[in-house]
């Protein structure tokens, strides 16, 4: 009974409606499992090779719940969510994560391996040719992809192969009359095009011996020597040249008693030491406030000039008697469609005092990029140029969604244009445009580009040679973790915390007053 009135209900319901299948989502589902696919076949040889059991189970799940997932009907929902919060956590939380994590760390230049990387580097570094010393004839060559070294002996022209594990002796070699090996059974020899790609590979090598290292003296001798500085782990030190050299696990160097450390050391953890040292340090923290209020102005500028710039065109553009207004905007867009890299060099060229474009057009002798003012004010304005076009399109689409009746019953109640602008268009077109300025700001805070491209940070004074007039802080921060001193990653992890810090208050500050006034005009 109670099932003849299931089915008896399930008629007076009728069929249930099939989902339509459009070919967007049959094409969208493909390319998910043709990735999820490639990305198996690609990733899982190298885990197996290294038996990394644990990373290549939680590929295979991965790509089977992927399979599960697309190859079902059921879980519509998340067939949408689940590569969006992918993506979202590939390229957004874990940059920021890792960044920040960096932030505590020394890692830089001489500091990216582990402990017993720096030693390696420190004795394979040091090594020095012994007297009396045989010299190889020396041939790069491969040996299931390995890198290894052919070597002839001058006086027994006995062929070995020389890698990280030692030297072995090769059967079956054709030498030349020049000590050139010419091919070997189980090697691949490199031609001298292959090998001189190879050449910091190649000088980096060093083959074990019983009287030390052979390493390559160019890239056709190769000679045996000794390794000036050991360590002894007894005394967790390095002996030799102006040693001993004692670990200092804190800083990851090797230090002497007189304070002097070796250039190679190890990756640890600093704590908050290079946050510290953006506070502390008179070298970097006498300048931050100045360089900070001129980012400011340059944010501010950029994005608030590029808007009402747009936003002028856009209405002039919009006005119903206005007439060629699609060539207008085709002329208008031309900045937006081009490489903003190369329009940044041509600008930097235009400013040039001797030969630009600018001082030849007025008849000016202006050094435009050599005075404080004036280099700001070229910045500014080749960012205005760069950046109003996409103000132009973004206003010119908000101003299509206003209803024209607004403006009409505005001037109908006796409204001059002016006011019925301000009360009314500007309002409707902040309410939507707002979320685009807090963004467009906040690219600008950060436009590494618009200021190294056009005029490098300068000009600098003669008092302070490391922070220039037009620096932002991403500008200044390269230069004092990329300047002549070597790569820090860990200060510039540092400092982009501080960055990010700071761009994140404002912009929510912003959003804030963004949701008041969209609460208005609801």
């Amino acid at each position: 009974m109670a099932h003849d009135a299931h089915a008896a209900a399930d008629t007076r319901r009728g069929p249930r409606p099939r989902r339509e299948v459009t070919t967007a989502f049959v094409v969208s589902r493909v390319a998910v499992l043709a990735v999820a696919a490639a990305l198996l076949l690609y990733a899982a040889p190298p885990l197996v090779a290294d038996g990394s059991w644990v990373s290549l189970t939680l590929l295979c799940a991965a790509s089977a719940g992927i399979a599960y997932l697309y190859l079902t009907r059921r879980f519509v929902p998340a067939k949408y969510l689940i590569p969006g919060t992918v993506c979202l956590l590939a390229f957004q939380v874990f940059p920021v994560l890792y960044t920040v994590s960096t932030a505590f760390t020394n890692f830089g230049d001489g500091h990216r391996g582990d402990k017993q990387a720096a030693v390696s580097a420190i004795e394979t570094g040091s090594v020095r040719q012994a007297p009396g010393s045989p010299e190889y004839a020396l041939t790069a060559a491969l040996r299931d992809g390995e890198l290894v070294f052919l070597l002839v002996d001058p006086k027994t022209k006995q062929v070995q192969a020389g890698s990280g594990q030692g030297l072995a002796p090769v059967t079956g070699a054709q030498v030349g009359v020049t000590g050139k090996v010419l091919r070997a059974p189980g090697f691949t020899v490199l031609k001298a095009p292959e090998a001189a790609a190879r050449g910091q590979e190649i000088s980096k090598l060093a083959v074990p011996t019983s009287g030390g290292v052979i390493k390559a003296n160019g890239l056709s001798r190769a000679v045996e020597g000794r390794a000036a500085l050991v360590y002894d782990a007894a005394c967790d030190c390095v002996n030799g040249e102006g040693g001993p050299w004692k670990a200092d696990e804190a800083r990851g160097y090797f230090v002497n008693a007189r304070g002097d450390h070796l250039a190679q050391g190890w990756q640890v953890n600093v704590g908050f030491g290079n946050f510290t040292r953006v506070l502390t340090d008179p070298t970097i923290s006498g300048y931050f406030l100045g360089v900070f209020g001129w980012n400011l102005v340059f944010a501010l500028a950029s994005a608030g000039g590029t808007f009402v710039l747009g936003m002028a065109v856009a209405l002039a553009l919009h006005h119903p008697r206005m007439r060629g207004t699609k060539i207008y905007r085709i002329a208008l867009i031309l900045p937006y469609a081009m490489p903003s890299f190369a329009m940044l060099l041509v600008w930097r060229d235009m400013f040039n005092r001797d030969f630009g474009l600018i001082n030849q057009l007025f008849g000016t002798n202006v050094d435009w990029l050599g005075q404080s003012g004036t280099a700001r004010a070229a910045v500014i304005l080749v960012n205005l140029w760069l950046g109003f076009p996409y103000m132009f399109l973004v206003t010119t689409g908000a101003l299509q969604a206003i209803p024209r009746e607004l403006t009409e019953a505005a001037s109908i109640d006796g409204a001059s244009p002016w006011y019925g602008f301000r009360k009314v268009t500007l309002p409707l077109l902040l309410v939507a445009l707002t979320p685009l300025l807090i963004s467009s700001f906040a690219f600008n805070f950060n436009n590494f580009n618009a200021i190294q491209l056009t005029s490098e940070g300068g000009p600098f004074p003669a008092e302070s040679p490391q922070v220039g007039a037009t620096d932002l802080l991403i500008t200044y921060t390269f230069r004092l973790a990329f300047g002549a001193g070597g790569a820090q990653f860990g200060f510039a992890a540092a400092i982009s915390v501080f960055i990010f810090a700071l761009v994140a208050v404002i912009s929510a500050v912003a959003f804030r007053r963004t949701r008041k006034q969209e609460e208005v005009y609801a």
